[in-house]
């Protein structure tokens, strides 16, 4: 796991556009894996302005969101296959129908997350995974007690994170589904590259875990100790309760600029 900490959240987002940005220079039809929620929007933002600018191509590229709410209507704006084509998909290039997502509103629910299983499978697998983390140390809808070896399935959401997702809605508690649909642990370790940024001092506790804790399902995103190319981006906030930040930061300058992340 390499660990980088810098000052200006921008500078994060700008590390994690240059990763897909050299991925689609090598391999434009390359599998994204795109996650919602706060974390990456910077991210987006960044990959937008690129592409306006004629930098880079989702063309060929395919991508695949991490999670969906169950039971939100198809037309309402926090759904996540609607944030997704908000947020990045209709500000760049994607072919239509190139970014899918768990069907939330599926009848059959197992036969729907087997499917979304096999379409990842029949892509190639995921090239590169942006991920965030939640206050609790979920990654994706892994809430703490997930199986480290999870496959796409459904999710009772905790109450900290419908708590946290309230701001979505509206403030409201009760417009939070209980439910979701998500990639297992499992299932995001399989992509070759993992991207997760953390900012703030809200998720310092859960980056604290996830870099120097134990291993363990009380803290989902610990599984990435275990991935031989997971990159963590962290602001200041984010980093303040890391023991070894100083060591992270040492060896990340003196890291060879060809290497990337």
């Amino acid at each position: 796991m390499e660990v980088v900490i810098h000052s200006e959240p921008a500078a994060l987002a700008q590390m994690a556009a240059d990763a897909i940005a050299d991925l689609l220079a090598r391999r434009p039809d390359a599998v994204i894996g795109l996650a919602t929620g706060s974390s990456p929007l910077s991210v987006y933002d960044e990959l937008a302005a690129r592409c306006a600018r004629g930098e880079l191509s989702f063309a060929r590229a395919r991508g695949f969101t991490l999670d969906e709410y169950v039971g939100l209507p198809v037309d309402h704006p926090e759904r996540y296959r609607t944030v997704i084509e908000r947020e990045l998909v209709s500000r760049v290039d994607f072919a239509p129908g190139a970014v899918t997502g768990p069907d939330g509103s599926a009848a059959d629910i197992p036969a729907a997350c087997a499917a979304y299983e096999q379409a990842i499978r029949d892509a190639g697998g995921v090239e590169l995974q942006i991920l965030g983390i939640g206050t609790d140390g979920h990654i994706a809808f892994n809430e703490p007690g997930s199986s480290l070896a999870s496959r796409t399935r459904i999710k009772t959401l905790t109450h900290q994170t419908r708590v946290d997702n309230a701001r979505f809605f509206g403030g409201e508690l009760d417009a939070v589904p209980t439910h979701c649909l998500t990639q297992g642990l499992g299932t995001i370790m399989a992509a070759r590259h993992i991207v997760l940024l953390a900012t703030g001092t809200a998720k310092a506790e859960a980056v604290h875990h996830l870099v120097e804790g134990a291993v363990s399902a009380l803290w989902p995103a610990t599984i990435l100790q275990h991935h031989p190319h997971a990159t963590v981006l962290l602001d200041e906030a984010a980093a303040a309760r890391l023991r070894l930040a100083s060591y992270y930061r040492q060896t990340y300058a003196g890291k060879p600029a060809w290497q990337g992340i």
